[in-house]
């Protein structure tokens, strides 16, 4: 039957950001569906916390632990605990991304001429480096242990150019208006670019790999905010935090197994304009 292509019974899953607005979701998609996740998060007490309301809620297993993605060994020392708990990786969202928000009290420090080469590093080394950390070690397991599924979290931003008219503040001299910062899109852009090598890199290792880019979310955005970007989209509103999770499981599933190396929208349509 079609709905047992998207069973996830007996796969364990790793989700990196694990704890946060979208990981959690993440991780009730694959928990809704069977499978056992496990939340990586570099904030110990919120990723166990969310592991212990997951497994209460949909009566799976389900570990948190801190990790930092930014180091290789951190990395690898928490795989060896799951692979010596389960045996088995089978799925890794990376989902784990800096993203600072811009208010109206720290307006300029995001402008492209502003932007210090810290926060710059800082960000590449979460959003693209630790997918690449994260997809070599468990990447390289599942190549020698008969494949699995990674799905890469980029973003709407990936795809287009932020519009940088919606983060406009009144009264505001040019050189102080506050912008989407840079690095977020190159980050969102890289992960995408990371989806396509890894898909032709290990298809032969039983290997697929995609990318979901999901629009904004509703959470709490000044009400101004709200309404210049809703009328960039088609449909007319922002995304509820749990309208991704169907898309999510599609590709970590057998539902998705002749889709690799793709990146799948869920915008609202924005994209579109």
């Amino acid at each position: 039957m079609l709905s047992k292509r998207f069973d996830l019974s007996g796969r364990v899953g790793v989700v990196t950001g694990g704890a946060g607005l979208l990981g959690v979701q993440h991780a009730e998609a694959m928990a809704e569906a069977g499978g056992t996740p496990i939340l990586w998060d570099i904030n110990e007490a919120a990723a166990k916390d969310a592991a212990i309301k997951i497994q209460e809620s949909f009566g799976v297993e389900c570990m948190g632990r801190k990790v930092d993605i930014t180091d290789h060994n951190n990395i690898e020392a928490a795989l060896e605990d799951i692979v010596r708990k389960y045996g088995r990786v089978d799925i890794l969202i990376n989902n784990a991304a800096h993203d600072p928000k811009v208010g109206p009290n720290n307006s300029d420090w995001s402008r492209f001429e502003k932007y210090t080469p810290e926060m710059w590093q800082h960000d590449i080394a979460v959003g693209l480096t630790g997918a690449f950390f994260c997809s070599q070690t468990i990447g390289q397991f599942m190549a020698e242990h008969n494949g699995g599924v990674i799905l890469n979290v980029a973003s709407d931003l990936g795809v287009i150019a932020p519009d940088q008219r919606i983060y406009r503040k009144e009264g505001l001299q040019e050189k102080h208006q506050p912008v989407k910062p840079v690095s977020y899109s190159v980050v969102k852009h890289g992960l995408i670019g990371l989806t396509k090598y890894l898909a032709t890199y290990w298809a032969d290792k039983k290997i697929r790999v995609n990318a979901i880019s999901p629009g904004g979310i509703y959470t709490n955005q000044p009400a101004d905010f709200v309404i210049k970007l809703t009328n960039l989209i088609p449909l007319g509103r922002m995304a509820n935090k749990d309208e991704y999770r169907a898309a999510v499981l599609f590709l970590v599933s057998d539902a998705s197994s002749y889709m690799t190396g793709a990146n799948l929208i869920i915008d609202g349509g924005r994209s579109c304009w």
